[in-house]
């Protein structure tokens, strides 16, 4: 990396809070600059300098990054990992969480590489990264003397290309006890999904996977007919759609028992309502149902969702000829309409302003107050679930046969072990561990806890149950005595076991003015 233009001497900072604060200061200077007004010169010198800056801060990370993992930093929050304090505690995604934590082993595995990168001057976080990646393919004793000549290579000026080309040399130096699976640990593969569910396979075959994946793609995409005008690359797309169709609907994977798929059909109680009412009103509170579950798909393609596809329209009718459908309810809980009903209900037993008839106003404790509140919002919920309430009527009365079966309430009871409705109703309410703290574990990777322990009297229902993962679940709640509890609104509390820290998973929804 060539120098830029001198830059003038600032006074040391005093520590690690001062340091941080002239960083702060001095990006906050660049940013409220107009780059427009800088002369291509002093662009020049900024772009070069944020680069060295940038190398030197990676290295920095990963020596902070690695001694916080020692001491073993992340667990004081109750996160089960590093990478997943960085997530929940900084707010990066996890993909950048997994870029720091994977910065923090080189610095560990390729010390002389971190430290030239420190130096900001020498290499950049780019080039660094893929001197590590070719000397990680070394055997393990040939390392350290690689990352030795490939530095000295960068301090004297050598480029990428040379650098690859230095490489590769050493590569062919170095002795192979056996080529036969120099790519096996190398393989990999990632489905990614967008917000409107659409999805991006990446990833790194091995030969042998490769060699299968090819023939299946040959074999299930050739043209349908004359008609057939798709190009060969949707040909291959809908090869491996098919692929997996047929192996979802053979006797081969666990747990399926060659069953067809399953499709949740999501109705909103909205969308019942409007079924045989136009109003200008309701259509828009359908279309505010929709703006959620758009939201839900977004939600998914970062953290995980069930496993799923969200379709819709002629897509969804087609999955659905030949799948159990299961209706699936939902509705919103109005956190003000229900705080009105409670005044109503507490000034109708004579607790609140107006007693009406004469009766004398009773005071109520705080905390009676609060149990009352709690008792009458869980049955104002009652009237919507079960087969009798107001949802199920709907759902019979308004949907077709396939859809009008016997009711799948919204709270499917109480029972002293979890059973299927139960579990499957708090995964689709959930999606993911609730850990107040903050946790992106997909459901698959969850358990079902109940919020009041059984032991203590805790039912086995929708409300007292929830999600979490198998660290907070088995480690943070049942080893290390952390408590939470469900609120009424949906939010959460974690409570660690001295209760010096306490996590929420959010605030309530804003009451109207």
């Amino acid at each position: 990396m060539s120098q830029p233009a001198t830059v003038p001497a600032v006074p040391a900072p005093a520590s690690a809070a001062g340091a941080l604060a002239m960083v702060r200061a001095g990006l906050g200077y660049l940013a409220a600059a107009d780059p427009a007004d800088m002369p291509a010169q002093a662009q020049a010198e900024c772009l070069h300098g944020l680069e060295q800056a940038e190398a030197t801060i990676t290295a920095v990370r990963a020596w902070i990054l690695g001694a916080f993992t020692t001491a073993q930093g992340h667990s004081a929050d109750a996160d089960c990992s590093p990478q997943a304090w960085l997530i929940h505690k900084t707010v990066v995604t996890r993909g950048a969480a997994a870029g720091h934590t994977g910065w923090m082993r080189r610095a560990a595995t390729h010390p002389l590489v971190v430290a030239a990168l420190a130096e900001g001057t020498v290499l950049t976080e780019s080039v660094a990264r893929k001197l590590c990646g070719w000397s990680d393919r070394l055997p393990e004793e040939c390392r350290q003397a690689a990352d030795e000549i490939l530095v000295a290579a960068a301090r004297a000026g050598a480029d990428e290309r040379d650098l690859a080309g230095l490489a590769a040399e050493i590569a062919a130096r170095a002795p192979h006890e056996d080529d036969n699976d120099d790519h096996f640990e190398d393989r990999s593969l990632r489905l990614e999904t967008t917000f409107d569910g659409a999805g991006a396979l990446r990833g790194e075959l091995s030969p042998e996977c490769a060699a299968l994946v090819g023939a299946v793609l040959e074999a299930l995409s050739a043209p349908a007919g004359p008609e057939d005008t798709r190009t060969q690359v949707q040909r291959y797309h809908d090869a491996l759609e098919e692929a997996a169709r047929r192996l979802v609907a053979a006797d081969m994977l666990p747990e399926r028992a060659g069953q067809p798929v399953k499709a949740w059909v999501h109705t909103s109680l909205a969308d019942l309502r409007a079924m045989g009412n136009g109003s200008r009103l309701e259509n828009m509170w359908v279309a505010a149902t929709a703006a959620r579950w758009a939201a839900a798909r977004g939600a998914a393609s970062v953290s995980g969702g069930d496993g799923a596809a969200w379709l819709e329209g002629d897509a969804a009718r087609a999955a659905a000829c030949d799948a159990s459908l299961i209706p699936v309810v939902t509705g919103d809980v109005d956190v003000a309409a229900l705080d009105d009903l409670v005044d109503l209900c507490l000034q109708l037993a004579g607790h609140g302003p107006w007693c009406g008839s004469g009766r004398e106003r009773q005071s109520l404790t705080a905390q009676a107050e609060e149990m009352l509140r709690h008792a009458i919002i869980g049955k104002a919920i009652d009237l919507l679930s079960g087969p009798g309430g107001l949802a199920s009527f709907l759902r019979r009365q308004q949907l077709d046969g396939r859809l009008a079966g016997p009711s799948v309430p919204l709270d499917v009871g109480i029972s002293s072990t979890i059973p299927a409705a139960i579990r499957a109703a708090v995964i689709l309410r959930d999606q993911h561990c609730q850990w107040a703290g903050g946790c992106s574990q997909p459901a698959a990777g969850c358990q079902v806890h109940h919020i009041r322990h059984q032991a203590d009297g805790g039912p086995t229902s929708v409300d007292d149950c929830a999600l979490y993962c198998t660290f907070h679940h088995l480690v943070a709640i049942h080893r290390w005595g952390w408590t939470v509890q469900r609120h009424p609104d949906g939010t959460s509390t974690a409570r660690s076991p001295d209760g010096s820290k306490i996590f929420h998973s959010h605030g309530p929804p804003p009451r109207p003015g």
